[in-house]
């Protein structure tokens, strides 16, 4: 017996408690339909870790599927062999040969206690292989170039070397789904992945304000969820019609109250299509202090009018770090396309960053915008945004 395989690790998933298996079950299932197009992987999902056979399919295809999938906290490519001391042998030092590093350690991690060798023997005799057949081979237990990891099941003796670092966090769907507010600049899509990280579903809701935005906002938001879509593989859209309220707003309100307004009526929609489509919270890309709106007095005022918790993942990051996630998940390019949205199409002149309630409520009860409000949450466009438009996740 000599195959390929992958060992998946846990990460934080491993420390749950008496639901771990509900996560594991999740995680396994979330897996198996990312890597759906290798139609001759076999699955292993247990407690421990989750074993995936290749069975000849191409590992770093495989490899560029799992690192997208939420919950998986690291994976090897792993060598299954006799658990015999000199088929692990010989398999360690082939690893080590191929790494074409210099200094070395042996790991070993004993699960079948009736293998009659302890893990501290099995490592010094599998290091002694290694030097004796690999003149250049050095031992260094503190700062090795190479671990080599020996793992021994009751099926099967795994030996692996590097890992390759996940995605971490809990799978997709355990936490529950939340409705984000997608604005097509850069923070919102790197909110909606760190959601999708911490195992949240997402549904996300855009306003768009036709004449004044155009279509090419909304093909820019398309594609943003298509790159989102390598995490969640059907997201459903809700495009809001805003221009009238967003009018009338402006026309009340003025340059400098008109944003907090704006944002207030924002979240009474997006809390009423919550409400409606059964999402257990709002999230958005707001950053504290990065422009007027998302200053703590604003926050403050703005989610006065909320009925579901907001959640701001982004909350404490700093704008190049956000950048550099954007970057590193392939939202950055798109976001950056120079097509305004409906936060930006008023030049607004000194907006309030310490806004007053009392007069946000004078502000608010000079025009019925109960009714607009209802209207933008009835006339909302669903899309969904898949994959593939003929299969749902």
């Amino acid at each position: 017996m000599n195959t390929d395989m992958i060992i998946v690790f846990f990460g934080e998933l491993g420390t749950k408690g008496k639901n771990i298996m509900d996560f594991i079950r999740l995680l396994g299932k979330n897996t198996k339909y990312a890597l759906r197009d290798f139609k001759s992987l076999e699955f292993e999902i247990k407690k421990d870790h989750i074993y995936i056979h290749l069975n000849d399919e191409d590992f770093e295809e495989v490899s560029k599927k799992l690192k997208k999938v939420a919950g998986i906290g690291s994976f090897a490519l792993a060598k299954a062999v006799n658990k015999d001391m000199e088929s692990i042998s010989m398999e360690a030092s082939e690893l080590y040969k191929k790494s074409n590093k210099h200094t070395f350690k042996v790991n070993t991690k004993r699960a079948d206690k009736e293998f009659p060798i302890h893990s501290d023997e099995v490592s010094r005799k599998v290091g002694g292989y290694i030097l004796k057949h690999n003149p250049q081979a050095k031992v260094d237990v503190h700062h090795p170039e190479i671990s080599v990891e020996v793992y021994i099941r009751p099926e099967a003796a795994y030996v692996y070397g590097i890992k390759i670092k996940g995605l971490g966090g809990y799978p997709l769907g355990i936490a529950g789904k939340s409705l984000c507010l997608l604005s097509g600049g850069i923070d919102s899509p790197v909110a909606a992945y760190l959601m999708m990280k911490r195992g949240v579903k997402l549904e996300c809701i855009h306003f768009a304000a036709p004449p004044y935005t155009s279509q090419a906002v909304i093909d820019k938001i398309h594609d943003l969820l298509h790159v989102l879509n390598d995490y969640q593989p059907d997201i459903k859209l809700y495009i809001v019609p805003f221009t009238n309220l967003e009018r009338k707003i402006y026309e009340v309100a003025g340059p400098s109250y008109c944003v907090t307004i704006m944002r207030r009526m924002m979240l009474r929609i997006a809390d009423g299509v919550a409400w409606k489509h059964n999402d257990l919270v709002l999230s958005g890309g707001e950053s504290i202090g990065q422009v007027a709106s998302q200053t703590l007095y604003s926050m403050q005022v703005i989610e006065e009018v909320g009925q579901h918790p907001f959640i701001r993942p982004l909350a404490t990051y700093d704008k190049m770090d956000i950048i550099d996630i954007a970057k590193d998940i392939g939202t950055y390019d798109i976001s950056i396309r120079p097509y305004e949205d409906c936060c930006t199409i008023f030049t607004l002149k000194d907006p309030v960053t310490h806004p007053n309630l009392d007069k946000v409520h004078e502000i608010e009860d000079s025009f019925d915008w109960k009714i607009m409000v209802h209207d933008c949450i009835h006339n909302c466009q669903v899309e969904h945004i898949s994959v593939s438009q003929e299969e749902e996740f």
